[in-house]
């Protein structure tokens, strides 16, 4: 069966319409996602969560059972990373042997645990998991485990609860992506060499201004007590320093930044504060199963202590709230796809990939033109907010 388009007078076969069992819907105009579709991603269901023999020790720890994913990754670091960073300070690995046990470790701990740990981070700044007689873990995960990942728990904290999301990407959030063309390479250049170098001073300077020592205090300890350890550190294994903190740092700003980039590069131009149409969603991809909804990030700022097992169920509660909004709902891709076809300007590509829910776009091209819309750099000098979106009923816990 062929399908011909009628501008552009070009021939589609119908078997390149079917990719990962998602079907596409084709008419005249558009190859989008249709929607309804089967949402694959995490939720909780007490009927099919397994509990091992070691999760009835873990559950001594934590309020509630969904949060068990965490403590398993939690017990596999103390396990498999930490003996394994600390071993590499001491003089047991030399030479060739050194750089044999330091390769994979790195492998695993930055590109296998890294995701997870940094996600998990980010839900333990939003929810209290642990019982009160053991909030001591939290502060460990925070203060301890953190640096192994390159993160600075405290630090990131402060930022993340006392400053982002009390702005919301507007422009005195300090990693604002709004006064960026945000689909141009060196502008992105430009955010992340801003934040990287920047960042801690921007940060402190925002939330002394607002008079927040339980976040500026925190912030300026985490990131100079790190700076210091790992000059100390370097004089007594200079090359695991750096593998071990240096470069894990390095990479999880990196990482972060980019991640930041892709969330909030589709900004409303007429409600940049508008949580659901200044943000997107990444719905049916592994990257929801690995880092913990993460996909989900308009519905984060929507309601930002849900657990992230609610996001799914909360996605189906607002379709009417989506199609107003023409939130950008991705299938089948996360934010490194978003990130790399930004880039490239590839916004088919992009809108081959968008939900249509409930034909709330027409065609693809409505969506292409949406997505350059909403990617435009804001005029900062002049940005005054003098519209605000009106009020949305909150969603009940699910």
């Amino acid at each position: 069966m062929q399908i011909k388009h009628n501008n552009q007078q070009r021939v589609l076969n119908i078997n390149d319409l079917v990719i990962n069992k998602i079907t596409y819907f084709v008419s005249d105009f558009s190859c989008m996602i249709q929607f309804p579709l089967p949402i694959t991603d995490p939720v909780y269901s007490k009927d099919s969560f397994k509990r091992g023999v070691f999760d009835s020790f873990l559950m001594r720890f934590i309020k509630e059972e969904r949060d068990l994913p965490f403590m398993r990754l939690i017990a596999l670091i103390q396990v498999v990373v930490i003996p394994a960073g600390i071993l590499l300070f001491t003089p047991l690995l030399k030479g060739v042997w050194w750089w044999a046990f330091a390769i994979p470790y790195f492998y695993v701990s930055q590109f296998r645990l890294k995701g997870s740990f940094g996600l998990m981070l980010h839900c333990l700044v939003h929810r209290k998991i642990f019982k009160k007689s053991y909030m001591w873990i939290q502060s460990y995960v925070l203060r301890f485990v953190c640096p192994f990942f390159g993160h600075l728990g405290e630090s990131y904290m402060s930022h993340h609860m006392g400053m982002h999301h009390v702005e919301g990407n507007l422009p005195d959030d300090t990693s604002s992506t709004m006064g960026y063309q945000r689909d141009k390479l060196s502008d992105f250049l430009k955010y992340w060499l801003t934040f990287f170098f920047m960042g801690w001073r921007n940060t402190f300077l925002y939330l002394f201004g607002k008079k927040l020592p339980r976040f500026y205090v925190p912030l300026n300890w985490s990131e100079g007590l790190f700076l210091a350890g790992v000059v100390l550190l370097s004089f007594v294994n200079f090359k695991a320093s750096m593998v071990v903190f240096a470069v894990p740092f390095f990479f999880a700003r990196f990482v972060m930044m980019l991640g930041n980039w892709a969330q909030h590069s589709f900004v409303d131009p007429d409600h940049p504060e508008d949580e659901l149409s200044s943000t997107v969603v990444c719905i049916n991809t592994n990257y929801n199963h690995k880092c913990w909804n993460d996909g989900y990030h308009a519905f984060h700022h929507f309601r930002q202590a849900a657990h992230y097992t609610e996001y799914p169920l909360m996605f189906h509660q607002c379709l009417d709230l989506m199609v107003e909004k023409k939130t950008l709902v991705f299938s089948g891709i996360h934010y490194l796809h978003i990130f790399l076809w930004l880039m490239g300007r590839r916004y088919d590509k992009l809108a081959k990939h968008v939900v249509n829910i409930n034909g709330c776009f027409k065609n693809e091209e409505e969506v292409i033109e949406l997505m350059k819309k909403r990617t435009k750099k804001f005029d900062l000098r002049n940005f005054e907010q003098v519209t605000q979106s009106p009020p949305v009923k909150k969603l009940a816990a699910a």
